[in-house]
């Protein structure tokens, strides 16, 4: 999986590769059929520096207030060696901890080369898996391949073995007002605790561990009606386990997307950085706005190329090899003639287009 690094580090540039996060995998997991998103995100590439320079930025994103608060709560949760974490734990949801070993993953001697901090998670956690030892594991540092390319996931999480079971413990900052939250944060916190129970079950695997030692069930720890009191809900993420792994595996490799691109390619600033952006194809719908940086960028280029898919996911899969409007409107009216793998959609077209000729010409006759 490393004769493709020369060619990541060249697309990146000068600059620094950014790591994965969950939210970024749970993202691109959502739309496996774009290899721009695929390719960018393997090689590190800041994205949203990348729209900023095209002149497309990103307008969401956590406020600085969110995220100052996010930290605080973070730390609080955390603080003593999770002293007031493991209080919850064994007061609010009744887990029988008797005794705490907490270790911080975050920093390894003062270093924070990902190798290094991945080889500690590793044993540290196969000691905890072999004896029992070791209950709160902070910051521990995953890998995931994604498309081909193992990518490294730095987790603001805790793995809490109970029982001689790991559970993944969600930290977020969102509040929990009368035993509910916001369903659409709740979503999101699945999905991307959904990402750190595969990539822990998957370091399992490989240390020679039944995967099912991580449990499906996951903590999420919350503020309480607005308060800096937390509380802690259990989460099952079967249902976003079984999609996120789906969707990795349909995800294009990237050495065969590297195959089929220029060997001078790079996603440096400047001049021809929108050219080189565009010779990587992207796979475009609405649903891009939410969770992608590239969006706005690749919303014009749709718009520009009259690619069906800026009518949304669910147009673009019924027209099947239609790539632009222009086309299925030539199909739909008869002044193009259909390929042969195209004969089915082109009559559906026709089909579709007397139907509608038909209902408008009914409520003409209506209004008349």
């Amino acid at each position: 999986m490393t004769e493709t690094a020369p060619d990541l580090d060249r697309l990146r540039g000068s600059a620094p590769p950014r790591n994965h996060d969950a939210r970024t995998i749970a993202a691109l997991t959502a739309n496996p059929g774009c290899a721009r998103r695929g390719l960018m995100d393997a090689a590190g590439v800041d994205k949203d520096a990348v729209a900023r320079a095209l002149g497309f930025p990103a307008p969401f994103g956590q406020s600085q207030f969110a995220i100052t608060r996010g930290n605080a709560f973070e730390a609080q949760v955390k603080a003593d060696g999770c002293a007031e974490l493991l209080t919850l734990l064994r007061d609010r949801m009744g887990l029988a901890v008797s005794e705490a070993a907490y270790d911080d993953l975050e920093v390894v001697a003062g270093n924070e080369g990902r190798e290094l901090r991945h080889a500690r998670t590793r044993r540290l956690l196969a000691r905890a898996l072999g004896t029992g030892e070791g209950t709160l594991f902070d910051h521990p540092l995953l890998r995931l391949e994604i498309g081909g390319q193992l990518a490294y996931l730095e987790p603001d999480v805790i793995a809490f073995q109970i029982e001689g079971r790991l559970h993944v413990i969600e930290i977020k900052s969102f509040a929990v007002v009368d035993g509910q939250a916001e369903p659409e944060q709740v979503a999101a916190a699945a999905r991307q605790s959904a990402v750190y129970v595969l990539a822990l079950r998957r370091l399992v695997a490989e240390l020679g561990h039944d995967p099912r030692r991580v449990s499906h069930e996951v903590f999420l720890v919350c503020p309480e009606n607005f308060s800096n009191r937390p509380t802690a809900t259990p989460l099952d993420v079967r249902p976003q386990l079984a999609v996120l792994e789906r969707q990795l595996a349909r995800l294009t490799r990237i050495d065969r997307i590297l195959d089929a691109l220029p060997g001078d390619l790079t996603f440096e600033p400047g001049e021809h950085l929108a050219d080189s952006v565009r010779t990587v194809e992207a796979r475009y719908a609405p649903e891009c706005m939410a969770g992608c940086e590239m969006a706005y960028f690749c919303r014009d280029e749709a718009r520009a190329c009259g690619a069906t898919g800026a009518l949304g996911r669910s147009v673009r899969d019924d027209l099947g090899g239609v790539d632009t409007i222009g086309t299925a409107l030539g199909l739909a009216d008869g002044s193009l003639s259909p390929s042969d793998d195209l004969a089915e959609t082109a009559e559906q077209l026709r089909a579709a287009a007397r139907l509608r000729a038909e209902a408008l010409g009914t409520g003409r006759e209506g209004i008349a």
